[in-house]
């Protein structure tokens, strides 16, 4: 598979982490970031409701134009996703306008992906673009739905309890007996001719999708890709790194948690230590394989800006 020029540039060690937490913690106008936060109390039902709306609305705001890149790095980070079996299947969770799915489904012809997003707009955007890139069989191996993965557990179609319980996956089922349209959390729930489900899924990517959770629900997110990844599956994780320039320019009044902001439209975004990252992951009983920062310089020529980009990447494992 040949790579592309953004492919071939990309690179994840610009500068060093520690170099930048020592010049970040030691500036007296960000001290605010590292308070102490006393958490509220949250109405869940409610909150649900507020977050998938707040993304539809980012999403229609957002419609047009190039405001999401195609993740092009995907294979290189993430080289198993190009030396995977035919017909291996992918979950990404929260794909937004498929800059993640466009990439994996354009890259291997066989493989099937199985999108999901807390927002119509974004799954409706999605299916568009992946529609419109004439990428190989996209009918039968793209497959959206609306799930909100921190509010409950995957539909059963992903895979049943008998299946999750004994460990057993059904080999190389399609979805051709499913519905192509964008479906809701009520109409997802069963096929209308599958026996079973399609046996759980080989790779969860989880891409800039855990930091927009709110901070209490993050384990319920990634419990429940645990739960549908065969045995010996990867997830694959990205998401925005403690000292980012998007955090640093949060103002004091944005913080709603430890690392834990909400912006005007009321989407939220938190930063990721190792560390935190690592508790998240291993207590859901996954296997760490790799975890580390991704430091990059951008430069903004029109403003002549070098901006700091922090970035967390891991690779975790569910066990044989």
């Amino acid at each position: 598979m040949m790579m592309s020029s953004e492919e071939t540039e990309y690179h994840s060690k610009d500068f060093g982490w520690e170099e930048l937490k020592e010049q970040i913690e030691s500036d007296p106008a960000l001290g605010y970031h590292f308070l102490p936060y006393t958490h509220q109390s949250f109405s869940s039902s409610s909150s649900l409701e507020i977050d998938s709306q707040s993304w539809n609305r980012f999403h229609a705001r957002h419609s047009t134009g190039k405001f999401f890149k195609e993740r092009r790095y995907l294979f290189k980070e993430f080289p198993e996703l190009a030396s995977c079996e035919e017909y291996s299947k992918v979950l990404e969770v929260g794909c937004g306008n498929a800059s993640t799915a466009l990439p994996i489904l354009r890259g291997k012809e066989n493989i099937l992906v199985y999108a999901c997003d807390c927002s119509t707009e974004a799954l409706e955007r999605a299916t568009e673009i992946i529609y419109a890139s004439n990428v190989v069989s996209v009918e039968r191996r793209f497959r959206p739905f609306c799930w909100d993965v921190s509010a409950c557990s995957f539909p059963k179609w992903l895979i049943c309890d008998s299946c999750h319980e004994t460990s057993r996956s059904k080999q190389n089922i399609f979805l051709s007996d499913f519905d192509n349209n964008v479906r809701d959390c009520t109409d997802v729930t069963s096929s209308k001719e599958s026996d079973c489900c399609i046996g759980g899924v080989d790779y969860v990517t989880l891409i800039f999708t855990l930091s927009a959770v709110p901070l209490h629900r993050m384990s319920t997110a990634v419990a429940a890709c645990f739960s549908v990844l065969k045995p010996g599956g990867l997830l694959f994780f990205r998401d925005y790194g403690l000292y980012d320039m998007t955090m640093l320019r949060f103002e004091p009044d944005q913080r709603v948690g430890f690392r834990e902001y909400k912006r005007s439209d009321g989407t939220r975004s938190y930063f990721f230590s190792l560390d935190s990252a690592r508790d998240l992951f291993l207590s859901a009983g996954f296997m760490e394989l790799e975890l580390e920062y991704c430091c990059v310089k951008s430069v903004n020529r029109r403003k002549q800006k070098t901006m700091r980009r922090v970035w967390v990447h891991g690779k975790f494992q569910k066990p044989m």
